[in-house]
């Protein structure tokens, strides 16, 4: 039944997420996508039954809003100290900074590195963020690009 809700939530993300017409995801969207898979799965644990396959779908909605809420408000400077994160901090080892313009509070912690199939190096990460006395966080997995760029796999 489990692998049910986790295919159900994984869907109700997708549609989610598929209402954008731009070309390549926005860092909402993708948070949008990130947030719902794992409030999906994190659901899927509770209950049993009918009422576990509601709590997936509920998971999904939660996280899905929390993600878009992160992605939605990283702006550029965000996004390149984030970048910037990948590339030079251990694994385990949390970034932190407040963006003077937003006063929005990151801390961005690799917890994972590993090479991808093409041999690009690939990154797991959470990122907990403090906006407007909110925190939220999210996990995520970012691959270096051929020009140096991180992106967001998943």
């Amino acid at each position: 039944m489990r692998i049910h809700a986790v295919i159900i939530s994984i869907f109700l993300v997708i549609g989610l997420s598929s209402c954008a017409t731009a070309p390549t995801p926005t860092q909402e969207q993708q948070g949008m996508v990130i947030g719902g898979i794992l409030g999906g799965v994190l659901g899927s644990t509770v209950g049993g039954g009918r009422g576990r396959v509601w709590a997936a779908a509920v998971g999904t909605l939660i996280g899905a809003i929390a993600g878009g809420s992160i992605g939605k408000r990283l702006d550029e400077a965000d996004r390149l100290k984030t970048g910037h994160t990948l590339e030079t901090v251990r694994t385990g080892v949390s970034s932190e900074w407040v963006n003077p313009d937003t006063g929005y509070h990151y801390a961005v912690t690799p917890t994972r590195t590993y090479n991808a199939d093409g041999g690009s190096p690939c990154r797991e990460f959470t990122i907990e963020s403090e906006i407007g006395g909110k925190t939220e966080e999210v996990y995520g997995t970012a691959c270096r690009q051929a020009d140096g760029s991180w992106k967001i796999q998943s």
